[in-house]
């Protein structure tokens, strides 16, 4: 909950990956809330009242995940929603032409993102959610110790300096400073343009 919190303000990416990874840990809990003491809140060192905090929060996660009937693989809806709301910026950005860096970026990514999907079987995840997939999948691969190929390493660092763009671009659109950011893009664009003219 505290490093969720933390997240979701500096990173909507890494929250978002994080939560993923939470709804693993209570299913691999077996949704058992004595489990998730024992294995994890335990390992905290926590005062009387961040631990009351911590356990209710980890009950919410379970009773949510009950409800929404996502015990055995998918994600919750405030899950689903984070996500919606990075897909929907993501769209934003594409149609709007003051943001070149961010369309260049995706269109670098694009194969990857093809890539990755056709070996998706017949339910295609969008693209954004096709990134987060690759990504949450080397998370795994790398808390197993497992080897990643070279190529797959190629991939995930495009992908992740791609979602990387788009959750700063969430961050700033959240503190309503993206056409700021615009702004700032134009002007270095008109500046290099009269540096090219000059020289």
């Amino acid at each position: 909950m505290f490093i969720a919190s933390q997240k979701r303000k500096q990173n909507i990416a890494e929250y978002l990956l994080y939560m993923w990874q939470v709804e693993d840990i209570i299913r691999a809990c077996h949704l058992d809330l004595d489990l998730i003491k024992t294995n994890i809140i335990d390992r905290y060192s926590l005062d009387d009242t961040q631990r009351r905090q911590l356990i209710e929060w980890y009950e919410s996660m379970i009773d949510m995940m009950r409800r929404e009937n996502v015990t055995e693989k998918g994600h919750i809806h405030l899950n689903q929603n984070t996500l919606g709301s990075l897909i929907d910026l993501h769209q934003a950005l594409l149609k709007d032409s003051r943001f070149p860096h961010y369309t260049a970026e995706f269109y670098k990514t694009l194969p990857y993102i093809v890539e990755i999907r056709s070996k998706a079987g017949d339910e295609k995840p969008g693209e954004i959610e096709t990134c987060f997939n690759a990504l949450y999948g080397m998370l795994l691969l790398r808390l197993q110790g497992s080897d990643v190929s070279g190529e797959t390493q190629e991939a995930t660092t495009q992908i992740a300096r791609f979602i990387g763009t788009l959750a700063r671009y969430f961050k700033l659109d959240e503190e309503n400073l993206l056409d700021k950011e615009a702004e700032k893009l134009a002007g270095k664009k008109n500046e290099n343009h009269q540096d090219k003219n000059q020289s």
